[in-house]
C-alpha cells in the first residue's frame, strides 16, 4: 500500500499503488484534490470545486469574495449562497467564543502568514455585516475575510453533492470526506509527518486535523492576536466538512484543555496529539474504535 501524506492536514488516506481509472488528481485552492468517484460523477464534483474557487477565494482578484474584502466599507452585491456562507461562519466564531472567526485578513497580513497586504486594518466577525434581504454585505474598518479555514470543507460537501455519486471520497489538501463505503485513513505524528500515529475507517464523515509542523506557527489566536503554539495537533471527524474544517482549527486555537473541554461538552469526535508522544481523546472519538499503532505513549 502506498501512504499519501497530504501537506497541510496530517492525513494519510491508504489506497493502491495503481491507481484506478476512476481516481483523479488536479490542483485546487492552492492544494492537490484527490477525486474517488466514476466519470461523469468526477467531473461534476471537480466543476462544483472550481466554481467555489472562483466565486470564493481572496487569492483570486476577481473573485466575489476579493470584492468584498476592497470595498472599503462600502456594501457589495453577494449571492446568496456566498451570503449563507458568511452566515454559517459567523455562527460557528460565536459558538467558538471567536476561537474560529472568518474575519482574519488583516491579522492574518499583519503577522506576514499572508505576504499579499499591509495589513494595517482591523480583524473580527463583527466587522462583516450581511444583509441578506438586500443581497448584500459590507466590512468595516478595513477588515478582511480569509478563508482558509473553512472553504475547503464546505467545498468538498458541495462537490460529494454535485456528484450524485452513492459511494467515494475526496481528499482536498489533506481533508477527507469518504461516503457509502469506509475509507481506512491514518492520522500522521504531528513531528514526523510520515509515521502514522493513529488509524481509522471514515464513512459518511470528514476528518479534518490542524496544527503548525508544516508551515510553522501560521495559525492564530483571533482573540488575542497572538500565534498558536505549536504544541501537536487536533483531528475532528464530522458528518460536515465544513463543521470538520472549522471545529480542527477552533480546537487548537483552544488548546488541549480547553479544546478538550468543548469537544466534549459538544459531543464532538476529537484526537488530540502532542509533540511528546502523547494523545488525548474525546469520548466519542474512542467510539469509533480508532487504532493507536504500537509503539506510542498511551
Amino acid at each position: 500500500m502506498l501512504r499519501v501524506l497530504a501537506p497541510a492536514s496530517l492525513l494519510l488516506p491508504l489506497f493502491a499503488v495503481a491507481a484506478p481509472p476512476s481516481q483523479r488528481q488536479v490542483y485546487a485552492m492552492g492544494t492537490r484534490l484527490t477525486v474517488q468517484l466514476e466519470g461523469p460523477a468526477a467531473e461534476a464534483a471537480l466543476a462544483e470545486v472550481e466554481r467555489i474557487e472562483a466565486a470564493c477565494s481572496t487569492w483570486r482578484p476577481g473573485s466575489h469574495w476579493s470584492r468584498l474584502n476592497a470595498t472599503a466599507g462600502a456594501w457589495q452585491p453577494l449571492d446568496q449562497e456566498w451570503l449563507q456562507l458568511l452566515d454559517r461562519a459567523q455562527a460557528w466564531s460565536r459558538r467558538t467564543g471567536g476561537a474560529f472567526d472568518p474575519v482574519l485578513r488583516a491579522l492574518l497580513q499583519a503577522r506576514g502568514v499572508r505576504p499579499d497586504g499591509p495589513g494595517q486594518g482591523s480583524h473580527g466577525c463583527s466587522l462583516l455585516e450581511l444583509d441578506p434581504a438586500r443581497g448584500r454585505a459590507r466590512l468595516l474598518q478595513g477588515a478582511g475575510i480569509e478563508e482558509g479555514a473553512f472553504l475547503k470543507g464546505y467545498a468538498l460537501d458541495a462537490a460529494r453533492r454535485a456528484s450524485a455519486a452513492t459511494c467515494g471520497w475526496l481528499d482536498l489538501g489533506g481533508q477527507l470526506l469518504a461516503w457509502g463505503r469506509p475509507l481506512r485513513v491514518e492520522i500522521a505524528d504531528p513531528r514526523r509527518r510520515q509515521v502514522p500515529r493513529v488509524a481509522l475507517d471514515l464513512r459518511d464523515a470528514s476528518l479534518s486535523t490542524s496544527g503548525c509542523s508544516e508551515r510553522g506557527r501560521h495559525l492564530v489566536d483571533p482573540r488575542t492576536g497572538a500565534a498558536c503554539p505549536n504544541w501537536g495537533s487536533v483531528s475532528v471527524v464530522a458528518p460536515s466538512a465544513f463543521d470538520a474544517d472549522v471545529l480542527s482549527t477552533a480546537l487548537y486555537v483552544l488548546g488541549p484543555e480547553a479544546g478538550l473541554a468543548w469537544a466534549e461538552c459538544n459531543h464532538l469526535p476529537a484526537l488530540f496529539l502532542f509533540a511528546d508522544g502523547h494523545h488525548r481523546a474525546s469520548g466519542t472519538f474512542a467510539a469509533l474504535n480508532p487504532t493507536f499503532l504500537s509503539g506510542e505513549c498511551p
